[in-house]
């Protein structure tokens, strides 16, 4: 892939980290485990070198210390370079205290953007998870002379369950026409996937209209409250993506994964999703183990019955132990002549013999980071 150096690449890494607190106590959104041996992060980071964009600037906010863990110098990403590269920007905004939103955290590192080269910005969260080529997306901004690009998909939102969505609307010209956060109904409609493309100098002038008018929010001051003003045009992405704002969808979105047809469909053979290299061992199966339609990562070591779960990295499952529809994350204990069903196992919990442990589909148990019973 050649390098564009006329793309800045920027990804949020902690928005909406309120809607799955559960994880997000001790980490950011970006630094969330996923599919067995990645973090939220790596999806939005690998769209970006993929399509050419070599300069990245991560905006943190709290908790990052994981994240800074996970990317260190970005090397695994090939972002480790003397010309552009990863760069890890401040929470802290210019009037004290954490950023209060979108546009205050780019008042805040604007100083690092104005220093790039770049003419054109991409904006991403790490709470959609996707694979995305941006040059169409680019080509079809500087054809259309838009003044931001909004990449948005079809997909079904159900207001009951759906939290911070952000569905929009588009005339025949595929330009804006409405935005609407949350809103109460149910249906299939045109949801933003939190990414979009904007000219840095354009980008320079609402970020600083906004710090002048005390402004924080992208979505409601700019895409809502002057969609008529700007030329603000869609990007439709056909294709596979999930959206993560509960811990309920981090369950379900794990979990997707047995399915070969999405898997597939997000881990594409061309467009590789990287992640920081583990040097763990092959797992190792006990001769009483029996696994059935589970993803099970290197370094495991199974002695039990796995069922239509998802194991990361380091995890143990002791003998006459049965872990069904589970998500179990790195350096998981579980004992011996353990049933667990339905759970999500942060990070080194440890689970003793004889437990039973049980959630549901809809509502699944989850066990905080290091916790023991």
């Amino acid at each position: 892939m050649s390098v564009n150096y006329n793309v800045l690449g920027l990804v949020f890494a902690s928005m909406h980290d309120a809607y799955v607190s559960e994880l997000t106590k001790q980490r950011t959104m970006g630094s969330i485990p996923f599919g067995g041996r990645y973090r939220l992060i790596d999806f939005p980071l690998s769209n970006f070198v993929h399509s050419g964009v070599s300069e990245v600037g991560v905006i943190t906010k709290s908790n990052y210390g994981s994240l800074l863990d996970h990317l260190g110098s970005g090397r695994d990403w090939d972002l480790a370079r003397k010309k552009g590269g990863l760069h890890l920007l401040p929470p802290y905004s210019q009037t004290g205290g954490i950023y209060k939103g979108r546009l205050d955290a780019l008042n805040n590192i604007w100083g690092f953007v104005e220093h790039s080269n770049a003419k054109y910005v991409i904006m991403s969260n790490c709470d959609v998870v996707t694979t995305i080529n941006f040059n169409p997306v680019l080509k079809q901004h500087m054809e259309n002379e838009a003044d931001i690009t909004l990449v948005y998909s079809r997909g079904v939102y159900d207001y009951e369950k759906n939290k911070c969505t952000t569905v929009l609307e588009f005339d025949g010209d595929n330009r804006l026409k409405d935005v609407l956060v949350d809103p109460q109904f149910s249906g299939e409609c045109n949801i933003w996937l939190e990414m979009c493309i904007i000219t840095k100098d354009f980008l320079k002038k609402i970020v600083s209209d906004a710090a002048s008018r005390n402004q924080f929010s992208f979505t409601r001051e700019i895409l809502q409250g002057r969609r008529d003003d700007f030329k603000i045009m869609g990007y439709k992405h056909d294709g596979f993506f999930t959206k993560i704002d509960s811990i309920q969808d981090y369950y379900l979105a794990n979990r997707m994964l047995l399915d070969p047809e999405k898997k597939n469909a997000l881990f594409r053979k061309d467009m590789p999703v990287l992640t920081k290299i583990g040097d763990n061992g092959p797992v190792k199966y006990g001769l009483e183990s029996s696994i059935k339609d589970s993803l099970i990562a290197d370094g495991c070591i199974i002695e039990g019955t796995v069922i239509n779960s998802i194991l990361f990295r380091g995890v143990k499952v002791g003998k006459d132990s049965v872990v069904k529809d589970c998500v179990l994350l790195q350096g998981t204990k579980v004992g011996e002549n353990c049933s667990i069903s339905s759970v999500i196992a942060d990070k080194n919990v440890e689970i003793s013999n004889e437990k039973v442990l049980t959630g549901s589909e809809t509502y699944p148990l989850y066990i905080g980071k290091g916790g023991k019973i």
